[in-house]
């Protein structure tokens, strides 16, 4: 749930899920697998809003937005590893889908950025 635009703390769970006792790897991974979750929701937010939001209501030529994607791609991809924090992530995520980012790529920067937040936090609190 916190990774979409509803307020939540995956944080805090896996703080106190680590607190219990147990295994580290399985708590980690769950919490990047939720969150990663929570973001492919904003994607396809943003994706299946492609066509309404470009041509409808901002009016937005093809070609601008071809050459948009284009760039996105080419030079906006990496800023994806950052889609974990707060206020800015949720908009990437979106961002990504009006832009079409591939699927694949989207899953694995995105996943890989969360993934090494989480694996930061049970490190520092184990």
């Amino acid at each position: 749930m916190s990774a979409t635009l509803l307020p939540g703390s995956s944080e805090a769970l896996l703080l106190y899920r680590l607190g219990e006792g147990g295994g580290v790897l399985m708590p980690v991974l769950s919490a990047t697998a939720g969150n990663l979750l929570g973001s492919l929701v904003t994607y396809v937010m943003g994706r299946a809003g492609n066509t309404m939001l470009h041509h409808r209501w901002l009016r937005i030529d093809e070609n601008d937005l071809a050459r948009a994607e284009s760039w996105f791609n080419r030079r906006g991809l990496a800023v994806l590893l950052l889609a974990w924090l707060p206020v800015i992530g949720d908009p990437l995520c979106l961002f990504a889908g009006l832009l079409r980012v591939d699927p694949v790529l989207f899953v694995f920067l995105v996943g890989l950025g969360k993934l090494a937040r989480y694996a930061f936090l049970a490190w520092a609190f184990v």
